[in-house]
């Protein structure tokens, strides 16, 4: 096998684990552990494990005092307001809706880049976006699934959480390039927890660790380890061999993941308000990608 195909194989994987996590997550949540105490678990391991591999792959390296502000401001969009707000968005709506608001992130980073880099917006792109916004709006706006359940807290939550990611992937680009990117994450991670403690920590107190079935432990192990560690190190694999706008395509496989593995484990309804969104999200991020903007700027939407 190449490097090439390990690459692609690489990137398949992690967003395979990430459409899967937005059903196996609920397993646990909320029923035996809360968003904000999943979110403390999943940032506490993730850190430990970064700073193991950060120091194995990044020896010697220092950051500079002037930016550990950039680093704190990353912990808070890329860790703290991203996975507390995606987590607590996912327990309040259906699996399909968050994974089809997710892939308005490319669109986001757009928008992004656009107000911090003053990149030149065109016409296209500009439409682009309102037709990603438009199509996460109308699964907000449409407030109720198939089965009747309120939504629009929960959609809101996830299109502020890919909004917030997307400025952690601007915003993160001249940190890579200074150090390497184990040191950056490490860094991020380590602010991002000391955001994080404050809410997650009562949830954590709470947790009844007895009434945890096999399924739920599975589910809590999948999402610290699958989703938060193997799924980064696969995307940072493949984005060593592969271009970001290759990466980037492959973010639109998570819908498509997420609603097949919703339709087996939730058994979770395709409605036609969904179809609409997606169609609206996926045209607006077509417009936005017909070139290349930031040549780095579009990896995969995770963290979850």
């Amino acid at each position: 096998m190449s490097t090439r195909t390990r690459a692609h194989f690489a990137i398949l994987t992690a967003n395979l684990i990430y459409g899967a996590n937005f059903s196996i997550a609920k397993v646990a949540m909320p029923a035996f552990i809360q968003p904000q105490g999943f979110i403390l678990l999943r940032v506490v391991f993730a850190f430990l494990l970064f700073y193991l591999f950060s120091r194995l792959n990044a020896k010697g390296q220092q950051v500079e005092a002037k930016d550990h502000v950039l680093l704190f401001m990353m912990g808070l969009f890329g860790v703290a307001i991203n996975q507390m707000l995606f987590f607590e968005g996912l327990s309040r709506t259906s699996n399909i809706n968050a994974a089809l608001i997710m892939t308005s992130n490319p669109i986001m980073v757009m928008a992004a880049a656009s107000l911090l880099y003053k990149e030149r917006l065109t016409w296209a792109k500009i439409l682009g976006i309102l037709l990603g916004v438009g199509g996460a709006a109308s699964l907000i706006l449409a407030r109720k699934d198939v089965h009747g359940t309120a939504t629009w807290q929960g959609d809101l939550m996830v299109f502020i959480n890919a909004a917030s990611y997307a400025v952690f992937i601007v915003g993160v680009k001249p940190l890579m390039k200074k150090y390497s990117p184990w040191l950056v994450i490490r860094w991020t991670f380590f602010y991002g927890l000391l955001l994080v403690i404050p809410f997650g920590y009562g949830q954590v107190r709470q947790i009844q660790w007895e009434t945890f079935t096999p399924a739920v432990w599975m589910a809590m192990v999948y999402v610290i380890i699958a989703t938060t560690f193997f799924a980064y190190w696969f995307n940072t694999y493949g984005l060593q061999h592969l271009s970001s706008s290759v990466v980037s395509f492959y973010i639109y496989l998570q819908p498509v993941f997420a609603t097949i593995i919703s339709l087996l484990i939730t058994h979770e309804l395709v409605t036609l308000t969904q179809v609409i969104a997606c169609l609206l999200i996926f045209t607006g991020v077509y417009l936005v990608n017909r070139k290349s903007v930031l040549p780095n700027a579009n990896v995969s939407a995770r963290s979850k």
